[in-house]
């Protein structure tokens, strides 16, 4: 038997199993150490022949040497009045050095320039023109003053608020003398700002994700895209309760609202807002507790600090984010007119002529109201009554009972950035009502399409006639509010939560549905199928979604209390080789572009919402008393 001598150890182990961080799971490590130590010491040994050993040995001559010579002088008998006469170095090597250099002569250097060309200017000034100029600054002055009127009323709440905590934290450092200063003020910043450095490190991998990361697969793609899931936020308070509500910050984009509530309406409790940040996703910034479930809510644009927020009991709140009370600015009561159904959504407005924000709101009791904060309260101003549309029979004609039911329950409402005046209104029924502020007697137009609640509406970003609409009977339907007809119909197979536009394209739009899909939409691309159809929770419905007006990512919240962030790769953005539609677009190329998608003949999808309808149909004929059994338990 030949015997074959190779550099690998037959004893060491080829099955070492390491867990890898990275990947959170335990994976087989293929290096295998094959050198095998039997014998190892550290010495100070040196070779006798190096240069280092003859020093060493050079050295210990000369002290030898030394201490002969030293034993030899004592037994001479030099002793201590031995002296050595030998000259010694100048171990300093010290010199004195001069040196004498010539003087740089002075000089006097001028220039002379040409005067700069002046012009004489005369004119004459006449009384009148004095007055209108005195008249024009008296005006100035009075709208100066009426704008600091309104920012004295709205910050002098804020300032009684600050008021009562500084008598509060007075009270407490009174009380808190004799207290380390792990209690005090400064040491809770340095906790957040430790805080901050730990959630930097700890979610490192998903920052770098979100700024730097390619699916190298996209190139191969072709109207397809994925979404890339980055940070999850929850809170131990949110336990047990359903996201109502996603607003992003208008001016930090890193931060949003969450409304907490229940959309099991025999199971209500508190409600919670929570404000996170990206930067800090395992703690929310800011927490408010309501006494009834949160069912909507919106930042201000302009006052980023307010947030309107409507609750399960009708009642409509504002809070100031800033403040760390627990109460809000302003709170509707029976007596200023709340609603007496739940409110399904509100949305801040422009101000109105004397300066004071104001937010509409719509409620399942059928009104479209105004709310206006003045001084001390808010004053509310029904704007609309949504009547309830009588059911068509086959002949044409129209039952009048309907009318005397009661009013519709309105589920959405969404106004039209070009027309002011215009907004639409999403209802229980399945109808969508477009009204206008300037006449509320009837509605301008009746859109019937869906067969169950409409759950969301959305006006186009860029278009004015084109709006987008959600509802249970799963569709998401096109419109052109000139056409009492869908232009485009999608049945998303499961029931649709939420619909947005995306902010950057006026093509794009997303959905959300029950069974925990993302659905993406590129009208440009592909009128019939999604570019992207991902399922992102496992055991939770899709709630609500909302863009974030600057980075390419959006929020999406589920039944369970937990909110997912995730961005968009390449192949779903609109300018792949630059992120330039995050600068402000201009809407004249949109415009066009979504004008030529509605332009192009819609025969198949006419026939696929033809072929669908009948299927709906039977769906909200069966979920008909499921809804009456709600709004009775209502």
């Amino acid at each position: 038997i030949t015997r074959i001598l190779s550099a690998k150890d037959p004893m060491a182990p080829h099955n070492i199993t390491r867990y890898s961080f990275k990947e959170f799971t335990y994976k087989l490590d293929p290096s295998v150490e094959q050198m095998s130590t039997h014998f190892e010491m550290e010495g100070n040994l040196l070779h006798n022949e190096s240069e280092e050993g003859k020093k060493i040995l050079a050295e210990k001559a000369a002290k030898e040497e030394a201490r002969r010579r030293a034993a030899e002088n004592e037994s001479l008998g030099a002793g201590e009045g031995y002296h050595d006469d030998k000259p010694h170095r100048n171990q300093f090597n010290f010199s004195d050095r001069a040196c004498q250099t010539a003087a740089p002569p002075m000089r006097d250097r001028e220039i002379f320039t040409q005067p700069p060309p002046s012009i004489s200017f005369g004119n004459t000034v006449t009384l009148c023109e004095v007055f209108d100029a005195y008249t024009e600054d008296l005006e100035r002055q009075k709208i100066a003053k009426e704008r600091a009127a309104v920012a004295a009323k709205i910050s002098k709440n804020v300032q009684k608020t600050e008021e009562e905590e500084a008598e509060e934290e007075s009270a407490q450092r009174d009380s808190m003398k004799d207290i380390d200063i792990v209690h005090s003020a400064e040491m809770q910043k340095s906790l957040k700002i430790m805080e901050r450095l730990l959630n930097q490190n700890t979610y490192d991998e998903i920052a770098q994700d979100f700024r730097y990361w390619e699916d190298a697969s996209d190139s191969f793609k072709e109207g397809e895209g994925t979404l890339l899931p980055l940070w999850k936020f929850w809170s131990e308070r949110a336990r047990r309760k359903h996201v109502t509500a996603l607003c992003w910050n208008p001016q930090y984009h890193d931060l949003f609202a969450v409304g907490y509530g229940s959309y099991d309406f025999l199971k209500q409790s508190s409600g919670l807002i929570c404000c996170f940040s990206l930067k800090n996703p395992s703690h929310p910034e800011y927490s408010f507790a309501t006494e009834s479930g949160v069912m909507c809510l919106d930042f201000h644009p302009t006052h980023a600090s307010l947030l309107a927020v409507g609750c399960y009991d009708g009642t409509v709140m504002i809070y100031d984010i800033r403040s760390k009370t627990n109460k809000p600015l302003f709170q509707s009561t029976v007596k200023t007119g709340k609603h007496t159904d739940p409110v399904w959504q509100v949305m801040w407005q422009q101000e109105d002529l004397s300066k004071n924000p104001n937010f509409f709101s719509v409620s399942s009791d059928g009104r479209v109201t105004l709310w206006t904060m003045s001084k001390n309260e808010l004053q509310h101003t029904d704007v609309m009554e949504l009547k309830l549309a009588g059911i068509v029979s086959e002949e044409g004609e129209e039952h009048e009972e309907a009318s005397l039911v009661g009013l519709a329950g309105g589920c959405c409402i969404d106004f039209n950035s070009k027309s002011e005046h215009l907004f639409v209104v999403g209802t229980e029924e399945g109808r969508i009502h477009k009204c206008s502020k300037a006449y509320n007697s009837q509605y301008l137009e009746t859109y019937d399409g869906h067969y169950m609640a409409v759950y969301g509406v959305k006006w186009n970003n860029f278009h004015p006639r084109v709006f987008i609409s959600a509802s249970a009977d799963w569709t998401v339907k096109l419109w052109d509010h000139t056409s009492k007809n869908a232009l485009l119909s999608f049945d998303l197979g499961n029931a649709v939560g939420d619909v947005q536009w995306a902010p950057y394209s006026s093509t794009v739009f997303a959905a959300v549905t029950n069974d925990g899909k993302i659905h993406v939409f590129d009208l440009a691309e592909n009128k019939h199928e999604p570019m992207c159809d991902q399922k992102v929770v496992r055991k939770s419905k899709l709630t609500h979604l909302c863009f974030n007006p600057k980075h390419p990512i959006l929020i999406v919240g589920d039944d369970h209390g937990g909110v997912l962030c995730a961005t968009f790769l390449r192949c779903l953005l609109p300018c792949p080789s630059s992120l330039s539609f995050l600068l402000p677009v201009f809407p004249s190329p949109h415009l066009s572009q979504v004008s030529q998608v509605f332009s192009q003949p819609q025969e198949d999808g006419s026939a696929e919402a033809r072929g669908g309808d009948e299927e709906r149909r039977s769906r909200g004929e069966e979920a008909s008393s499921q809804e009456e059994r709600r709004r009775r338990s209502r």
